[in-house]
């Protein structure tokens, strides 16, 4: 696939990025290989939350760590609503499982409301998105020591049009040029392909991608130069890991009512946050386990619940999604008109494929045959291939790698509404791409002055039922009669996945290109701009925030060291009790104020590090005079003791002092 941004900059590094609906994971070519990348709290996939509160915003474990406290204000699965309308009958079942609001306007664009800095703030998915990437930007740049602008960024393979737009909104509104969206199973796939490139001869290859939210199929085949070629894709966009997350909690709520017999707890939504929770973590046990235990004290209205589950009964709970898992497996074989036993290897990406009853289903429907699940890493293999492909498109690859090629193939069916609201297919699903297809039109009145078409993209007969990218319209002398004027219209999806429409009319030999207007849904241009804006005001509130906590530490560390000071063995008695009280009655009013002031202003901050130094210099400064008791044998043979605790509040105070400034 070629690239969807301007091209890389030459002043930075370029980075892959596996934007998942649960946990997202950075990634970068450096020094001839793939660096999967930490985050500050050392793990190395984030999880995809934003949280917002009454002074700041958090992003990833911190966000996800606070859930149970504050619900409401704490986004998660946004990959779940971008691209999507209101309306979505996906959208409307999701909205009732989530502890955060979603509304819209009349554009049926689904917005996120929270309340942040004690206002109401409304955000679309693209805006969350875009947060949870300039964290991942962010951790890049940390470990890199670099600035990043650069980026590959995953999709579902079976993500539309407007998703993939949305995803490349988001990245712009992060303040990243977006060299590429990419197919999950197809970074997958260069993933596997680098790292088992001592196998020779043509592979077929099955990647089995299941993650938080999406389940992806593909069918590819890798030749010995490591070349992939995808022929099909495959899947569900709404059906991952939070569905089998649901259904316990679902499971659970109902026992915890049976059990105490009081109001149902799904009205409380700080402890369906906390079922939740307990829920992920027990689901990831059993991939390990045969039995999970759950401990939740005080869950609703002051009843605590224990409980456990084994892995057989999370199995029964979660067998309608296990069916549906390989109903679209049969049917992605069926459509692919491929037998099974033409699959050399079967990939399994995404940390949903740990679930064992999943591999043991696989397993039997692929005969028998060993699955790889150690070849590649499942959590990390998406953000691994994206940070190759990012190396390849900016040129920072070696040949090996520059020389490699990847052919995608379009994952819906491209067509014109018709008469009778039919949907006439110009370019079938599973097309490989760049393509090119022209195709014969005409009018369906006398003298008609223009032709209207809405273009749909899905595999619906009714062109209603599928999804309205949008439409163009041409105009045509009107002095012919139906039927007659004769236009061609050609539609060309180009390597990044562009669509571009031209149309002749064959009686003047007239050709006009035209755009297609994006549909009502889509963001557009003027609100890109206004939320790259709003996200660089965020960015200096981020940044604003950082220096309020490095300055609220700061003068706690100062405040606790000159406690010490006085209350240490031996160095006390060279301070007067009028001094010794002096400090005491300084630190309690500092840590106090601290304790009460959240909202406090830097500078008001800064304030209060700038009293306790000048309280601590005058009394050191009397110290160093030998002041409080002269200079006895005994206050002699504490002085090596005195200087060394002064000189360390003396460098406190000057480091607090140089940050103050």
């Amino acid at each position: 696939m070629g690239s969807d941004g301007k091209g890389a900059s030459s002043s930075s590094v370029a980075i892959g990025i596996d934007l998942g609906t649960t946990y997202s994971c950075v990634a970068v070519w450096r020094h001839d290989r793939v660096e999967i990348i930490a985050n500050d709290q050392g793990n190395r996939i984030t999880p995809s939350y934003v949280a917002f509160t009454d002074t700041h915003r958090m992003i990833g474990d911190a966000a996800k760590n606070q859930i149970a406290a504050n619900p409401t204000n704490t986004v998660f699965d946004s990959k779940r609503l971008i691209g999507r309308k209101f309306s979505d009958p996906h959208v409307q079942n999701d909205i009732k499982l989530w502890p955060f609001q979603v509304t819209t306007n009349d554009d049926d664009i689904p917005r996120i409301v929270v309340e942040h800095k004690c206002e109401k703030k409304s955000f679309t998915a693209e805006e969350i998105s875009s947060m949870i990437l300039v964290k991942m930007r962010e951790i890049a740049e940390q470990f890199l020591g670099t600035q990043v602008k650069d980026a590959v960024i995953t999709v579902p393979a079976y993500f539309n049009d407007s998703q993939r737009q949305a995803t490349k909104d988001a990245g712009r509104i992060a303040g990243l040029n977006v060299l590429s969206i990419l197919n999950e199973p197809s970074a997958a796939a260069i993933a596997y392909g680098l790292d088992t490139n001592h196998v020779h001869g043509n592979r077929t290859i099955f990647v089995f991608d299941f993650g938080g939210g999406t389940l992806d199929l593909t069918l590819l085949t890798i030749d010995k130069k490591g070349n992939i070629t995808v022929k099909i894709h495959g899947g569900d966009t709404h059906l991952g890991g939070e569905d089998f997350d649901a259904a316990m909690v679902e499971f659970f709520a109902t026992e915890f009512q049976r059990k105490k017999k009081i109001d149902d707890l799904r009205d409380n939504k700080r402890a369906i946050c906390r079922l939740k929770v307990a829920c992920e973590r027990a689901k990831r046990i059993l991939s390990s386990t045969t039995d999970a235990s759950i401990e939740l004290d005080s869950l609703h209205k002051g009843h605590d619940f224990y409980t456990s589950i084994t892995r057989a009964k999370f199995e029964e709970i979660s067998k309608n999604l296990f069916a549906r898992c390989m109903e679209l497996v049969h049917k992605f074989f069926a459509d692919a008109n491929q037998k099974k036993s033409s699959v050399d290897e079967v990939v399994l990406v995404g940390g949903s494929t740990r679930i064992l009853k999943l591999e043991q289903l696989l397993k039997e429907f692929f005969d028998g045959k060993d699955l790889c699940k150690k070849c590649i890493n499942a959590d990390e293999a998406v953000a691994y291939g994206a940070a190759i492909h990012a190396a390849k498109l900016s040129g920072a690859a070696d040949k090996k790698i520059q020389d490699l090629k990847l052919w995608e193939v379009t994952p819906l069916s491209l067509g014109v509404q018709i008469e009778g609201d039919l949907m006439q297919v110009t370019i079938p699903r599973n097309t490989r791409v760049p393509t090119k297809k022209k195709y014969v039109f005409t009018t369906t009145i006398d003298y008609q002055k223009n032709l209207c078409f809405p273009i749909y993209e899905g595999e619906r007969l009714m062109a209603r039922d599928n999804n309205l990218l949008g439409s163009f319209v041409l105009e045509i002398p009107p002095t012919r009669r139906r039927e007659k004027p004769r236009i061609n219209v050609c539609f060309e999806i180009d390597s990044n996945g562009i669509l571009h429409v031209s149309a002749e009319e064959k009686a003047t030999g007239s050709i006009k290109k035209v755009s297609v207007e994006s549909n009502k849904g889509r963001l557009s241009r003027e609100e890109v701009e206004r939320m790259v804006k709003d996200a660089e005001k965020y960015k200096a509130e981020d940044k604003e925030h950082k220096k309020k906590a490095e300055a609220r530490n700061n003068v706690a560390n100062l405040a606790y060291s000159m406690r010490n000071f006085v209350e240490h063995e031996g160095i006390g008695s060279e301070i007067s009790a009028q001094d010794k009280e002096r400090i005491n009655n300084a630190v309690d009013y500092a840590l106090k104020w601290l304790d009460e002031s959240d909202s406090a202003t830097l500078d008001e901050i800064n304030e209060k590090g700038k009293y306790l130094s000048s309280v601590f210099n005058s009394v050191n400064l009397k110290l160093n005079r030998g002041g409080s008791h002269g200079s006895s044998s005994s206050s002699k043979s504490h002085k090596i003791d005195v200087d060394t605790a002064a000189s360390v509040i003396s460098v406190l105070c000057s480091l607090l002092e140089l940050f103050l400034q």
